[in-house]
Parts: structure tokens; C-alpha cells; sequence
């Protein structure tokens, strides 16, 4: 869900009414005042990874806390941020029920969380092939996950699992047919005896579809959007007006700093920076270009490293910006489909309700 937006007041909420509520760990350091002043006082990386595990590890513990022992607790890990394997070892430290990967193929996460052997291991993934290297990778090292989100690009927000915009709408990604592929390939593995769970993500907006990913075989569903702007999410009241109030035309895809498709919402940092973008990919330059916040996120960054195919802006500082409110400077991902109650900002609970039964808030 980006920098701060599902911190632990989302997570532990939804984990409190039985679900699986998700800490996204990138730069948490922003929910916490002493260990931002902290940071700007002593700006070097390591002092600003340090700050990021200590709120982690705070934001797991107040999940935790809140949840009163229901539900799960889990943290979202980027492959594509630098970080990753120390954030993987804080949350297997910290007490984190789950470790979620995307971003990235999680082919080393079995070996980051070895010693944690109660911590659920979930990649995410998109397609059929790219579920079948995983599973052969994680089956050499004794491992299987234990569980699998298939998140579709033509709907999800954030970081999508295609290589090119372009690619977004390719049949491959549907869900009907992915599901029934890895059902095939765990057969072919001789692991149908002990079927993963699959947990389709990406336009998981009613109880309808719900039903009929469950129909088709899904243990589950991730949800993101719709949890970003109920009552308990994280971030500031105005990004969760940006997103709820977004129209379809509002909402467009672009390549990201860390050089894969994204979907957002066109505000006015973002119309300013798509009609430049061109002009500024033809000038990347890596001893030109610097990194905006002093944070070394990414493990490739289009600004930082001069890559001209990739977004040529800080992400950090954008999501930074988002989380605070900013609409002016913000960048906003959201996916692309409406949202189940519309605009309405609502409990976390109401939500649940709708999903699970299909019976809206009066109010909504």
C-alpha cells in the first residue's frame, strides 16, 4: 500500500475482525516524529535504515497489540527495495505472523526467513510461469509458501506484475485461466496432495466477485484500495479523498521510478511530471541525477541511476508527500476499479460485513 498508508492502525484493525491485516514496511520511519528528527539531524544511509527497522519493529508490536490475538499480522516486503533482507528479518523478529513478497521474484526468501519456521512465507505473483519458477526454485531449498497472491496488473495498483504498460491487458493475467494453470502445475508437481492457497489481488471490489473467485477455486482475496480509505487507515484524511473521489479518467498508468508499470491518480504532481516526462528521460543522466531524499531505496532507480525507460522522480519523497496529504506534491497509487461503498469513508468492520455477506452500510 505504499509508504505509511497500511501502518498498524489498518493492520491491526483488520486483524482484530478476523482477516489478515498487512504492515507495508517501506520508510515507516514517517509515522514517527523522534525517529524523523533523528534522521534529518544525521542523514546517512545506515542511520536511516536503522530508524526504518525501529519503526517497524513498533508498528508491528502496536498491530499486534490492537489485534487482541485475532486474525494475522503481516508485513509486505519490496524485492525491489535495497533493504529487503533486513526488513524480512525485522518482521520475522518483531513477531509478524506473515512475510509478503512482490515486487520482484521472492527467490531468496525461504533462506531470509530461515529460523522463523512459524512465519507463513506468501509471494506475489502474476502468471502461470512465473508461479511455476518459484515453486521448482523454493522445492530445491525443501520449502514450499504457504500460500500464493496472483495479483492481476489490469486492476491493482502500486507496482504492477508486467514489464511494459503495455502488457497490463494480456489474457495471461486472467484470473479464470491462472487459477486453473496452477492447479495444473501442481499436479504436474506432485503437490495437489497439499494444495497452496491461492489469493487472487486486483479488482476485488464486491461480494460478487469474491463468490466467484472462491468458485474458481481461491482460498482468498487481497484487497487494497478499498482498505486504504476506510475509517482506521493510516495515512492522512486527504489521501484517502484523492483516492476515494478518483474518477476512471482520473486514474492512469505510468512507469515507475523502480521501472515497472503503476497506476495512480492524476493529480497535479503527476500531470506536471507526465508532460515532462519525456524530456526528462532524455536527459537521464546517474552523475546528474540525485537522490531527493538522502534514502538509497530502490535497488534500481530511473532518477538515481540515469535509466532512461524508468520514471525519473524520487518515489520515496512522492509517497512521502501522500501520505502527509499533500495533493500538490503527492504521488497516489490506487487500482482502477470503483470502490465498494463509493466514496464513503467507512469502518474497517463495515467493510468486512460487505465482503463477506454483501450487505452495504445504510449510510454507504
Amino acid at each position: 500500500m505504499g509508504v505509511g498508508v497500511s501502518a498498524h492502525r489498518l493492520a491491526g484493525t483488520v486483524a482484530k475482525e478476523g482477516a489478515m491485516g498487512t504492515i507495508a514496511s517501506v520508510d515507516l520511519r514517517h509515522h514517527h516524529p523522534d525517529l524523523l528528527e533523528r534522521t534529518q539531524r544525521d542523514k546517512r544511509q545506515e542511520a536511516i535504515n536503522q530508524a526504518n527497522l525501529e519503526a517497524l519493529d513498533r508498528e508491528i508490536k502496536a498491530a499486534l497489540d490492537l489485534s487482541g490475538g485475532e486474525g494475522l499480522v503481516a508485513v509486505n516486503v519490496m524485492k525491489a527495495v535495497t533493504e529487503h533482507p533486513s526488513h524480512i528479518r525485522q518482521a520475522c523478529a518483531s513477531g509478524s505472523g506473515a512475510i509478503i513478497m512482490g515486487a520482484g521474484l521472492s527467490f531468496d526468501l525461504p533462506e531470509l526467513a530461515k529460523g522463523f519456521a512459524n512465519v507463513a512465507l506468501i509471494p506475489v505473483l502474476s502468471d502461470v510461469r512465473g508461479v511455476a519458477v518459484t515453486l521448482k526454485k523454493w522445492m530445491r531449498k525443501k520449502r514450499l509458501p504457504d500460500a500464493i497472491i496472483i495479483e492481476h496488473p489490469r486492476y491493482a495498483g502500486g507496482h504492477l506484475g508486467a514489464t511494459r504498460p503495455e502488457e497490463i491487458n494480456d489474457a495471461r493475467f486472467d484470473f479464470p485461466g491462472v487459477l486453473e494453470g496452477i492447479f495444473k502445475l501442481f499436479r504436474e508437481l506432485c503437490i495437489e496432495s497439499e494444495p497452496i492457497p491461492l489469493i487472487p489481488a486486483g479488482g476485488v471490489n464486491s461480494h460478487e466477485k469474491l463468490r466467484h473467485l472462491l468458485g474458481l477455486g481461491a482460498s482468498a482475496a487481497q484487497i487494497g484500495t478499498p482498505f486504504a480509505v476506510t475509517e482506521e487507515g493510516d495515512a492522512h484524511p486527504n489521501f484517502k479523498k484523492v483516492l476515494a473521489e478518483a474518477k476512471p479518467e482520473d486514474i492512469v498508468t505510468f512507469m515507475s521510478a523502480a521501472g515497472l508499470p503503476a497506476r495512480g491518480v492524476l493529480t497535479p504532481w503527476l500531470k506536471n511530471y507526465l508532460r515532462r516526462e519525456g524530456k526528462l528521460q532524455a536527459s537521464a543522466n546517474a552523475l546528474r541525477a540525485r537522490c531527493a531524499t538522502a534514502v538509497n531505496c530502490l535497488s534500481h532507480c530511473g532518477l538515481r541511476d540515469g535509466m532512461s525507460k524508468m520514471g525519473q522522480f524520487c518515489i520515496d519523497s512522492q509517497l512521502a508527500a501522500a501520505l502527509r496529504g499533500d495533493i500538490d506534491k503527492g504521488l497516489f497509487f490506487r487500482g482502477a476499479e470503483s470502490l465498494p461503498l463509493g466514496a464513503a469513508i467507512r469502518p474497517v468492520r463495515e467493510l468486512l460485513d460487505y465482503f463477506v455477506t454483501g450487505r452495504k452500510p445504510v449510510a454507504a
